[in-house]
């Protein structure tokens, strides 16, 4: 083995060396994997497609439509990273606000389904909170209750014309992924804002407030 065989090997591992090590510090920097891609969109074709074509307010689906029915008795997915940091999230969240607050709607919350989108998603009043300002919370799940459940009076923009008298917890933990971070955040919620918790979390399971009411009344 000569001298100039030795430097060029020892030049190919530095080499080799160099690449790894700028490899390590990509991934240590992206936080990504080798090998692994980003999650894909999870939004079907027919959502994204009622995303896009809605200028400022969606359709609010009712029971009083067989189709819509169906749609408001699904399960609801959640949403991928991939969605969160898309677009189509974006419009969609303002769309949710927007449609909710409509004055021919006046709701404090709207869930996905209720627009037509099987997704963990749902906007809420924060009436807690300084302002009481409207929020979209994805992927938001119901961790735990706690309190005495009592009675209120409940509404449903997808049951129009009908309120009914719900037993609701006074305090819940609910859990959602940050939009920033992607990483999932608790929040403890009390009163009147975490009784829209449970109704709009409720409408991610496909379930409706009638559904628990101890009686239901025409308004």
């Amino acid at each position: 083995m000569t001298g100039k065989k030795i430097n060029l090997d020892l030049l190919s591992v530095l080499f080799a060396l160099a690449v790894i090590a700028v490899f390590v510090l990509l991934v240590t920097l992206t936080g990504k994997k080798a090998g692994k891609p980003d999650p894909e969109l999870t939004f079907t074709g027919q959502e994204i497609s009622l995303i896009q074509s809605a200028d400022s307010l969606m359709r609010v689906l009712t029971v009083n439509d067989s189709t819509d029915l169906s749609v408001l008795r699904s399960k609801s997915a959640e949403l991928s990273g991939a969605d969160l940091a898309s677009p189509l999230f974006t419009k969609l969240s303002r769309l949710m606000v927007s449609t909710m607050l409509d004055s021919t709607q006046a709701g404090v919350g709207i869930a996905g389904p209720q627009v037509g989108i099987l997704k963990r998603v749902v906007a809420v009043q924060r009436f807690d909170k300084e302002g009481e300002p409207v929020e979209v919370y994805p992927n938001v799940r119901i961790e735990s209750c706690s309190g005495e459940p009592a009675p209120g009076r409940e509404g449903c923009l997808s049951i129009p014309g009908y309120y009914g008298v719900v037993k609701r917890y006074p305090q819940i933990v609910v859990t959602y992924t940050d939009t920033l971070t992607f990483r999932p955040v608790a929040d403890t919620v009390r009163g009147f804002t975490a009784v829209i918790f449970q109704h709009e979390t409720d409408h991610l399971d496909g379930i409706l407030y009638t559904d628990r009411a101890d009686s239901v009344f025409v308004e």
